[in-house]
């Protein structure tokens, strides 16, 4: 799509039913000897998405820690604790990151995924009001499983479905995902608790666990197979001209993923 540019954000679920990080059996486990899940993930598919992104520059939070100073829990921090810029450069800069992040937070809870959808919604409907909405954000949730604030998260997706806004939840470990593909809107479309229907179904949930030992390009088809479509029901919902088009590519040669 010519003149679109795509954004990425990452939010990393730090909520106490992952695991003590201490313990070998917590899926954020930092082991010397191998990558714990998240990291796994991050690599992969934050790789994948690395190549699609504008700038390669990706915010990046987490929600359901208590964060120093005062350890409240939050739902919505910087990963970075710089709130101003909580960007990071490329996935290396997200992974070094958690890697310091990790140790100075406390996980906790719930699994409220609501106020980081609408964090990440706020920029989106200030780029759809100029009318032009050249920016296209999608936003990479990366959780553990069952979903705390359920109604509030169908409501915070049926108002993000209105927007230039796409979101990819990837499952992380071995937890029941109903939730998840509850949200995804694949059997049908997603309704807000008052009966209102999204827009444009614009949630895909990947399970990591199905693509560990998979090639990265199966895991590539995956994460994106429903971006594409997305991005363009949403400029044609609009009657935005997708400029000149050009082919669908990564901005740089993808490297296989760790």
């Amino acid at each position: 799509m010519g003149g679109c540019q795509i954004s990425f954000t990452v939010a990393i679920d730090f909520t106490a039913s992952n695991g003590d990080p201490r313990s070998s059996q917590s899926l954020h486990c930092l082991s010397p000897r191998q990558p714990n899940h998240y990291l796994q993930a991050l690599r992969a598919v934050g790789g994948i998405c690395q190549d699609y992104d504008s700038d390669k520059r990706f915010p990046a939070f987490g929600f359901g820690a208590r964060i120093p100073p005062n350890f409240e829990v939050s739902h919505d921090f910087a990963i970075n604790f710089e709130p101003e810029n909580p960007e990071c450069e490329e996935i290396s800069g997200v992974i070094a990151a958690y890697r310091r992040c990790l140790p100075q937070i406390q996980l906790y809870g719930p699994t409220n995924v609501a106020p980081i959808i609408n964090r990440v919604a706020g920029p989106a409907q200030r780029e759809q009001s100029t009318g032009q909405a050249t920016k296209y954000s999608v936003l990479l949730v990366l959780t553990d499983g069952v979903v705390s604030d359920m109604a509030e998260t169908r409501t915070a997706i049926v108002r993000a479905s209105r927007l230039p806004m796409s979101i990819i939840i990837v499952g992380v470990g071995n937890a029941d995902f109903t939730d998840m593909r509850l949200l995804d809107g694949d059997d049908g479309p997603l309704r807000c608790p008052r009966g209102v229907p999204a827009a444009r179904d614009i949630v895909q949930f990947v399970p990591f666990r199905d693509f560990k030992d998979a090639a990265p390009s199966a895991l590539a088809k995956c994460v994106l197979a429903e971006v594409p479509r997305q991005v363009v029901e949403y400029y044609a919902s609009q009657g935005i001209s997708p400029g000149v088009p050009r082919p669908c590519t990564p901005a740089t040669t993808p490297s296989p993923s760790p």
